[in-house]
């Protein structure tokens, strides 16, 4: 039994690093399990479990995958249902539990991140299909975001009372230039002011748009980090593909990591910052932020770095602890949802039309391609010697006795 019990641990062990050096080469291609899986979930009530964990869970829950389909039907998918699931998605935002961690006295109503993130993704299910009604929601909402812009004094706007996140705005001016590119041009100059303005409040440490800011001037209160960085860079190509290239320069530099010399990750405070983590960016092992390095995906590759895209994405591969069925495909066992929701959105990502030089090659998968091998290998190893000593053990009584190797 014990020589059984050992051959199906070799053999586990080497099928599951074989496994792990093949998912490192061959690039996921199954963002309709990645889907299916989440829809499952969804419709089993993980919206509402991701709001125990966070104050937007169940809105990122649905929003994710709203937005993946989006991604997912322009770039080729099925066009159909592609509406019909982010229809699904941005109706359940509509909803009261949607709205219900908001406050409605807020301008926008329901503040900034609710309203930036909805007309975000109305605006992608009407560049699929045009609908009477989700159109006149879009100007209605479109107008809303720019008036409240236009009149604070502020870039940064307030997602719950008295208190305000830069990103959180950055998406709501991205909806004002995704209105722009479907509808007639309306809102250039909010849009223009607010770069300048946000131009103006950078986080003098690292010149990157701050992470938390003074409701009432937009002063930086606490210098970038990832958690926020890695959304910003996502939709920030969509106001000034200029600046957001000079953004993404400097958070790569600054943020993107090797821990242990294996593959890249993203660190949630720049390098030789430490800081704690919280609800935004998780427990931060060696300092990195698993759901910044997540996001991070997508961010690269709007940015035209599909060098780092890839490399994090195969990194997740491995990481990432993947389980495939026929229909479904989850990670980390399926324990966290959100998790998955962050990650097709990220890998759903249109890539620029320009890229980005000097980006992260092949040569970073040598070490973790060596650690799989010996994985593989290893258990299958015995020792020459050992084998030699059973062989000529002797024969006492019809017994075989097994040489005790001398003492040195």
């Amino acid at each position: 039994m014990g020589k059984v019990l050992r051959a199906v641990l070799v053999a586990s062990i080497s099928a599951l690093a074989v496994s792990a050096l093949l998912r490192l080469y061959v690039p996921p291609q199954d963002t309709d399990r990645q889907l299916t899986y989440l829809r499952q979930t969804l419709d089993a009530g993980a919206g509402e479990g991701a709001q125990t964990l966070f104050p937007e869970g169940y809105f990122f829950s649905h929003v994710l995958y709203g937005l993946a389909w989006v991604d997912e039907g322009k770039r080729g998918g099925d066009r159909d249902r592609a509406v019909r699931e982010a229809g699904w998605a941005l109706s359940r935002l509509d909803g009261p539990e949607g709205t219900a961690p908001f406050a409605d006295s807020l301008a926008p109503r329901y503040g900034i991140f609710y309203a930036g993130w909805t007309n975000w993704l109305r605006g992608g299910l009407l560049s699929m299909r045009d609908d009477p009604e989700q159109r006149t929601r879009f100007e209605a909402t479109s107008r809303e975001i720019a008036a409240a812009f236009d009149a604070s004094p502020s870039p940064f706007l307030q997602a719950y009372p008295g208190q305000s996140w830069p990103v959180d705005s950055t998406v709501a001016i991205a909806s004002l230039r995704l209105h722009d590119t479907l509808a007639t041009p309306a809102y250039a100059g909010t849009v223009q002011r607010w770069l300048d303005a946000a131009k103006q409040r950078l986080d003098p440490a690292t010149g990157l748009l701050p992470h938390v800011t003074d409701p009432g001037t937009g002063r930086p209160l606490q210098g970038a980090r990832a958690s926020s960085q890695s959304m910003i860079l996502r939709f920030l190509p969509e106001v000034d593909a200029g600046f957001a290239r000079q953004q993404y320069l400097k958070f790569r530099d600054q943020f993107v990591d090797r821990p242990l010399h294996l593959g890249p990750a993203v660190r949630e405070y720049p390098k030789g910052v430490d800081g704690a983590g919280d609800v935004d960016s998780g427990p931060l092992p060696l300092g990195i932020s698993f759901s910044a390095t997540v996001v991070t995906i997508g961010a690269a590759r709007v940015n035209g770095d599909d060098g780092l895209a890839d490399a994090l994405s195969s990194y997740g591969e491995v990481a990432g602890v993947p389980i495939t069925t026929w229909h479904t495909k989850r990670y980390a066992f399926g324990a966290l949802p959100i998790g998955d929701s962050f990650l097709v959105w990220a890998r759903t990502a249109p890539s620029a039309a320009t890229p980005i030089d000097g980006g992260t090659g092949p040569l970073w998968k040598a070490p973790l391609t060596l650690i799989l091998l010996v994985l593989a290998g290893v258990p299958w190893w015995r020792n020459p010697k050992r084998r030699k000593q059973q062989r000529d053990g002797a024969e006492v009584g019809g017994v075989v006795e097994p040489v005790v190797p001398e003492r040195l």
